[in-house]
Parts: C-alpha cells; sequence; structure tokens
C-alpha cells in the first residue's frame, strides 16, 4: 500500500483553506489529494494531475466522490500551464509535486522498475511515450551509458558498469540489466544497504522519463499560474531532484542573477518566490519507522510574492 510521505508537513506549509484551488502534480494513489480536499472544502477545487494512466483513473475515482470539487487530467507537470489552464485551473492558491515514484508503480514487474522482479525494461511512467529503458540499455553507446549512470545515478562504477552492459547486449529484463551491474562491481564495493543495482535504475529511470527537466519546466509553470501569497510545495527523494528544487528557489527569490563581479545589473530578473523552508524538511523516526521508503524524503515550500 502506497503511504503519503511528509503529508502532515506539506499539508501544514501548504496552507489549505474552504474554498482554495490546488493543484497535486503527482495524484499517485491520492493520498495528498485527499487530504486537501477535506481542507479546502466548502467551494474548494483540485486539479488532480499524474502522467501515469492508472494514477488518472483512481484520480477520476476520487472525482465521483467529490462532484465538482476534483478534476482528473492525465499529463506531465512539465506541461502544468497548459494542462491547468485547459482544465479550468488558470491560477491557483496552492501546488504539490511529489517527486518520487509509487509502491504500485515498483511492485507491479510490468512497469520494469524493479531490480527485484523480472519484467521489462520498460520504465515509463507515461506508457504513451516511446522511449523505454529497453532502447536506452540497448542503443546507447557504453560511452553514453557511463555518462548517463554517473551524472544521474551518482554511480562511481558507471564506466565498468556500462562496459558490462554493453558486452551482455541484448538485454531483455529488469533481472538481465540488474545481474549485469552486479557483475560489474567487485563484491567489495557492493554499497550497504541497497541493492547494487539501485543507481544504475534510478539513472535510467530518470532519463527515460526526463524527471530532472520535466521538474524544471513544471517549477517554472507552478510560480506562473500560483496567486500572490499561493505556495508550491515539492518533495523529492534524491540529492539530484533536491537540488534542482533548491536551485530553482534560490535563483527566484533573488532580484538579480546577474555574477557577483559585475558592477550593475542586466539580467532585469525580480523576485518571484519567498522561500519558507531555508533548509529541507525531513521524515521523523516514526514516519521512517512506519514508511521505510520515506527516509530520503526532503520537503521544501516556497510562497509566490
Amino acid at each position: 500500500m502506497h503511504i503519503a510521505v511528509l503529508s502532515q508537513a506539506s499539508i501544514r506549509l501548504l496552507q489549505p483553506r474552504s474554498g482554495a484551488v490546488f493543484v497535486d502534480c503527482t495524484f499517485g494513489a491520492g493520498g495528498h489529494s485527499r487530504l486537501l480536499l477535506e481542507l479546502i472544502q466548502p467551494g474548494g477545487r483540485l486539479l488532480a494531475l499524474d502522467q501515469d494512466e492508472r494514477a488518472v483513473q483512481a484520480a477520476r475515482q476520487l472525482a465521483e466522490q467529490w462532484p465538482g470539487a476534483v478534476t482528473a487530467a492525465h499529463g506531465n507537470f512539465a506541461d502544468l500551464v497548459d494542462l491547468a489552464g485547459e482544465h479550468g485551473f488558470p491560477a491557483v492558491d496552492g501546488i504539490l509535486f511529489d517527486l518520487g515514484f509509487s509502491s504500485d508503480q515498483l511492485e507491479d514487474p510490468k512497469r520494469g522498475f524493479s531490480f527485484l522482479h523480472e519484467g521489462p525494461l520498460d520504465m515509463r511512467m507515461n506508457r504513451t511515450q516511446q522511449l523505454t529503458a529497453a532502447q536506452v540499455v540497448n542503443e546507447l553507446s557504453a560511452r553514453e551509458l557511463a555518462h548517463l549512470i554517473r551524472s544521474l545515478g551518482e554511480e562511481r562504477w558507471a564506466a565498468r558498469i556500462a562496459e558490462f552492459i554493453a558486452a551482455r547486449r541484448p538485454l531483455t529484463t529488469t533481472l538481465d540489466l540488474a545481474e549485469a551491474v552486479k557483475a560489474a562491481m567487485p563484491r567489495g564495493a557492493w554499497p550497504k544497504g541497497i541493492h547494487p543495482a539501485t543507481r544504475t535504475f534510478q539513472a535510467i529511470r530518470m532519463h527515460v522519463n526526463d524527471e530532472l527537466g520535466s521538474l524544471r519546466r513544471g517549477l517554472a509553470g507552478a510560480t506562473q499560474i500560483l496567486n500572490p501569497g499561493g505556495r508550491m510545495a515539492a518533495i523529492s527523494f534524491h540529492s539530484l531532484e533536491d537540488a534542482e528544487v533548491k536551485r530553482f528557489f534560490i535563483a527566484e527569490s533573488k532580484d538579480c542573477l546577474c555574477p557577483p563581479q559585475q558592477p550593475v545589473c542586466t539580467c532585469a530578473h525580480r523576485a518571484s518566490l519567498r522561500i519558507l523552508t531555508p533548509k529541507p524538511l525531513r521524515p521523523d523516526e516514526a514516519e521512517v519507522t512506519n514508511n521505510p521508503r520515506s527516509r530520503s524524503a526532503r520537503l521544501r515550500v516556497a510562497e509566490r510574492l
């Protein structure tokens, strides 16, 4: 069962109230959306957005339970401005990004996200897109694969892993990929506490779904549609995502983005956000005990000026 991570902290900082208009950019299993709905009634509206069609079906079921309060939409939050406008949410009071993929996705072997169960090399969050993990591992050069695994997986054995993947082509299943990674890494170098293929799978999944690029565009779109005083919250699950959110929040909280050595501002940039979490909030011990997958979560929140 999927458990919404950092739900109480994110809801508290988003400050939902009766009549407010919100967007859940990653509906997933709907844990955060349900909490928001309770607090924005009467009169509030929620756009439940997800790129996974299964999650959208769940959002449509929730919409039936809350007539007029919930609109379900299939799409990537990279296109947030267009999707929000198309569905009648051109300006909103709060936006939530929960950047982790759901337990349902991980535990379904057919989706290809897990290195523990045999399944196709898929890893698409939106199954209507063309690029799959199979194309990535079988068609990129070893050099390209190494760069991808190093930059998106922060994996120090990236070059050797890429060589082993290339030597074993064609790879057709998740276990094929996991075994290639395990064979590439000396046993003494296996990371403690996580499967040796964790970082490689993360890198390929992020590449297949353009996760960092989508996040950059989604954050920019959120800033465009937030009302003054409205808030956006982002829950990330690894350092690259958290760094992207942090970078964006810091940049958008400044009036000038010119190099420090430049004597006169020429960028004409003006601050659009106020950071509410100078340091990211993390789950407490009780939440981690109840939901071990929350241990890496980080929450950052900003308010529209």
